[in-house]
């Protein structure tokens, strides 16, 4: 991402993580009802407007730090202060994106799933750096070797909780502190 805001193509870094997941995967949000766990800024709300999506449910813990634009945009129903693991939307939606910190995978997944329409998707960023053991990090930096192996922990998860894993993909740019991070199309 550049500087200049008017450079950037969305709000945040993640909007370009999300968007390489869309084209990747094939999918193409418009006209969908999403909800996007962990929404910070918004720049998985910002790519999925952008691509169309016809709401948003934007889901985060934290208050006041989704954009201005997209909190006032009527597209978008802002749930803050609200625990993905415990939100029930309104309705059931066609995607559930997710770009968490804390909150391991396999915690918050099933609450995921019970927010979808029967042929709803996942689509899910893995943090390794924050799934693995705190001695395996150097400095809060997972080293490549190890976060392959983490991956394959957290993806041995999401199969036992009965997901069917489509793709992964390594995001197109690294996590914080050069992290490597990794997004995956699921379903239930």
């Amino acid at each position: 991402m550049t500087a200049d805001p008017k450079d950037r193509p969305f709000l945040s870094r993640a909007g370009l993580k999300l968007a390489a997941a869309l084209d990747e995967f094939g999918l193409e949000p418009a006209g969908w009802i999403c909800a996007d766990f962990g929404s910070n800024v918004g720049g998985f709300v910002d790519c999925l407007l952008r691509r169309g999506a016809a709401r948003v449910y934007a889901v985060d813990t934290g208050y006041g730090v989704l954009a201005w634009s997209l909190r006032t945009d009527p597209r978008v129903t802002v749930l803050e202060r609200t625990n993905a693991m415990h939100v029930t939307l309104p309705e059931p939606v066609d995607l559930v994106t997710i770009d968490v910190a804390w909150t391991p995978q396999h915690q918050i997944l099933p609450n995921a799933v019970r927010q979808l329409r029967s042929a709803g998707r996942i689509i899910t960023l893995i943090k390794p750096h924050y799934e693995a053991d705190r001695p395996l990090l150097r400095r809060g930096v997972l080293p490549a070797e190890q976060a392959a192996e983490v991956l394959d922990v957290v993806l041995d998860r999401i199969r036992g909780l009965g997901l069917t894993i489509h793709q992964t993909l390594p995001s197109p740019i690294p996590g914080t502190k050069g992290n490597l991070e990794y997004l995956a199309l699921l379903t239930p």
